[in-house]
């Protein structure tokens, strides 16, 4: 992690106002893109992904297809004009990883053996990044899938945690990020009880590290409210 000498935490406030257990303003809608089977668009304060659905749909090669399941592929992507510094085209190791551990985290919600020899496949762009990409990411993919009809177990919901001043802290922003002793990114499956996504950058006791995953689950009640809240908001209209 970077160090940096700013305080950032005053007071029991962190520089954008919010308190150590707080989530920053989300913003969730669904159906955003008409040509595609599902789509979400999620903000978490600037952090802003899209993401859309493709399938079930016949998985071409043939020499790929599963005989008893679907697959899932999951591609995430940060625009070239989403961070200050204008990133280089094409995916990094950092995206491919992400893209991994995120089709990871998604595939326990799925009923991908009722589509044998099928393919889901899911984009995510990052169109604005300030911190907890990955995990605003998910949230997106999550509700993309529920919108494309995909046979789901339940939503899953992406947030982050960490250390910060000595201070455990929910949903990281940009400079959090960067400048943190540690952070966490959890993805969990309300309905099993299941975390499906959980790393760690940086350096944290077994008492902090169970601390922070308790605080987040417990934050993760309301992404998950918002979540239904996106999808009932245009299925009720």
């Amino acid at each position: 992690m970077m160090k940096t000498d700013e305080k950032l935490i005053i007071k029991g406030k962190r520089i954008d106002g919010r308190k150590p257990e707080d989530v920053r303003k989300m913003k969730m809608e669904v159906g955003v893109i008409p040509n595609a089977e599902g789509s979400a668009l999620v903000s978490f304060g600037k952090t802003t992904a899209l993401a859309s659905v493709y399938g079930p749909r016949p998985l071409h090669p043939r020499h790929l297809q599963e005989s008893d399941t679907g697959l899932l592929r999951y591609k995430y992507d940060m625009a070239t004009f989403s961070v200050d510094e204008r990133k280089r085209p094409g995916p990094s190791r950092r995206e491919i990883e992400i893209s991994k551990v995120s089709r990871e985290a998604l595939e326990p919600a799925l009923f991908l053996k009722k589509f044998p020899r099928t393919v889901v496949d899911v984009f995510v762009e990052i169109l604005q990044a300030d911190g907890s990409t990955r995990v605003t990411a998910i949230n997106a993919a999550s509700l993309a899938l529920a919108d494309a009809g995909v046979p789901m177990r339940d939503l899953v919901v992406g947030l982050s945690g960490g250390m910060l001043d000595g201070k455990i802290v929910i949903d990281l922003m940009g400079k959090e990020d960067n400048y943190c002793d540690a952070d966490i990114p959890i993805a969990y499956l309300p309905s099993k009880k299941e975390i499906t996504l959980l790393q760690m950058d940086g350096r944290l006791t077994p008492e902090e590290t169970k601390k922070i995953v308790r605080d987040v689950l417990h934050a993760s009640k309301k992404v998950y409210e918002k979540q239904v809240e996106a999808l009932k908001k245009k299925y009720s209209e």
